[in-house]
């Protein structure tokens, strides 16, 4: 070769080499002005180009002889281990110096072209000649120009998973093996005297693979169609249900506000119903499902959704603790102990020891010679009381339902507009009237009746109530026919016929249609009124002689 031509050795054409980017590599045509390799003599360049050849690149060679001949060095012990391991390899064929072309032949290496430099390995160019090889990116040996391809791009982690992948022989099949189950390696080595040995790796038992594939598939079909069953029952299969109207006894208790489905689940979990979505079902269909209400019910075992709203529906189902309008504590103390199977008197001893700690609002706190500060606060009401509930927790729910009626009704906000020193007063205003009070109109008469008395203007009692119901509260008692000297000889703060203006504090628990009388009576001047039956028949007066003949009425009865 020429001194500007590819020597027998591996290095790459320098980029600034005048024949670098041969496209006619190994047995097409020859470039203009050289020859064809294989020993054919080629054709020289004329001198004066060499010699601008030689003075453009002269300068450089000294210093890349410095630079990288030690680079030189330790790439001929590597090139000189390689062809070692060439040469000892059963399945390669012996390196031959050149690419598998056909058309060339390799001079031996490390044989010293004519006019080679003395200083260099066997293979290189003259001493005036620049060293295009000696550079780092020169190694390792290059391919044909044909096979060439641009510098791949540094792989990225994904490009790295994906490789993996693609190449596992989960994918490929191999399970290491040749096809025809020997150990791999290809029968005879591939052209060029280069390493093209077989990957090393074996295919993979398709069997395996194939079982694995069919059970995600098995599996997959089945998630769907269980799915797609769900989804079928959810839109147009029957909720589960229980037959008939079931057996044995259970009690629930249903909170205030509870919806269908919150019903439902908590019948489901004391075993009454099959499913939530059964009762919420039958619940919509009966035109009064809507209409269950909170409260402890008794009900059976394994019920039909259907039988069960029913009985829901029933008053024989609940088995609430129910607070009649107008009921004194001392009544209601008795109902919770028999409720919740205590010994009498039980409820009472704890209402009296823990009424701070019961919820009552600050304005109800601390009045004189008040009886039962509880007294107008265990509001009239359903209230779920099942077996094994403590006493203060049934209390604290009836303080806790009074402040949010009388919250609502704005006791505190109304009272002094009524010429009421405090809610207090309005609220024990409250309990009088629904003590007297038989019907919505008796309510109202009846309130302004007792804010006709309280004014300091009334002279025809002066400011004397004189209400029975005050004087039976204090003696514990529920009379109608009464002895004035009986009455008139008690000077307890709550007998209104000898104390004037309001009792210390409420006698009964008053329900919203008394406290919305209080909050709104009439204006017709009343200021009497005889139950002229002894009963419910309430008749009022505005003075004093039409009371006597209501009296009269009265005592004829």
């Amino acid at each position: 070769m020429t001194e500007y031509g590819r020597g027998p050795g591996s290095e790459p054409w320098h980029p600034e080499d005048p024949l670098y980017g041969d496209q006619e590599w190994g047995g097409q045509a020859a470039a203009a002005g050289h020859a064809p390799y294989g020993g054919q003599t080629q054709q020289q360049y004329p001198q004066a180009q060499q010699d601008t050849y030689q003075q453009q690149y002269g300068r450089q060679q000294d210093t890349y002889q410095q630079q990288y001949g030690t680079q030189h060095d330790a790439y001929q012990q590597q090139h000189d281990a390689y062809q070692h391991q060439q040469a000892h390899d059963p399945y390669q064929q012996p390196y031959d110096g050149g690419w598998d072309t056909g058309q060339q032949t390799a001079m031996p290496y490390g044989a010293d072209q004519a006019g080679g430099h003395g200083g260099h390995p066997a293979g290189y160019g003259r001493a005036q000649e620049a060293d295009y090889y000696g550079r780092s990116e020169a190694y390792p040996p290059p391919q044909p120009p044909g096979r060439r391809q641009p510098e791949p791009e540094p792989a990225t982690d994904w490009d790295n998973e994906v490789a993996q992948e693609e190449t596992h022989p989960f994918f490929t099949g191999d399970d290491g093996r040749g096809d025809d189950g020997d150990d791999g390696r290809d029968e005879e080595p591939r052209g060029g005297g280069r390493d093209r040995r077989g990957k090393g790796k074996k295919k993979s038992r398709n069997g395996l693979a194939c079982l694995v594939v069919a059970a995600v598939l098995v599996g997959g079909l089945g998630g769907v169609g269980y799915l797609g069953y769900q989804f079928w029952q959810d839109q147009f299969g029957a909720a589960e249900d229980y037959a008939g109207d079931g057996s044995g006894s259970v009690q629930v208790e249903i909170p205030k506000g509870a919806g269908g489905y919150e019903i439902g689940k908590i019948l489901k979990e004391s075993g009454v119903v099959k499913s939530v979505d059964a009762f919420v079902s039958a619940q919509e269909k009966n035109p009064k499902g809507n209409t269950i209400q909170d409260g402890v019910y008794v009900l059976k075992k394994e019920m039909s959704a259907a039988s069960a709203v029913e009985l829901m529906l029933s008053p024989a189902s609940r088995n609430n603790l129910i607070i009649a309008e107008g009921r004194r504590n001392v009544q209601v103390y008795a109902d919770i102990d028999k409720r919740l199977e205590l010994k009498p008197g039980t409820t009472q001893d704890i209402a009296e020891k823990e009424a701070d700690n019961l919820g009552l609002p600050d304005w109800a706190r601390n009045h004189p010679d008040v009886k039962d500060p509880l007294e107008g606060f265990l509001f009239p009401a359903s209230y779920p009381v099942a077996k094994g509930a403590k006493p203060e927790a049934v209390l604290k729910k009836m303080v806790a339902r009074a402040n949010q009626e009388y919250e609502k009704a704005g006791l505190e906000a109304k009272a002094k507009g009524l010429g009421l020193k405090n809610p207090w007063e309005l609220l024990t205003l409250a309990s009088l009237v629904q003590v007297e009070g038989k019907t919505h109109d008796d309510f109202r008469k009846m309130s302004e009746v007792v804010y006709n008395r309280l004014k300091p203007t009334n002279t025809e009692t002066n400011q004397l109530l004189q209400f029975d119901s005050a004087f039976n509260y204090l003696k514990g008692q529920s009379k109608i026919d009464i002895s004035e000297d009986e009455i008139n000889s008690n000077q307890d703060p709550y007998n209104t016929y000898t104390q004037k203006g309001l009792t210390p504090g409420p006698i009964s628990n008053p329900g919203n249609e008394a406290i919305a009388a209080a909050l709104n009576p009439t204006s017709d001047g009343w200021m009497y009124f005889v139950a002229t039956d002894g009963m419910s028949k309430t008749e009022f007066a505005k003075t004093h002689d039409d009371f006597l003949k209501l009296k009269d009425k009265f005592n004829d009865s």
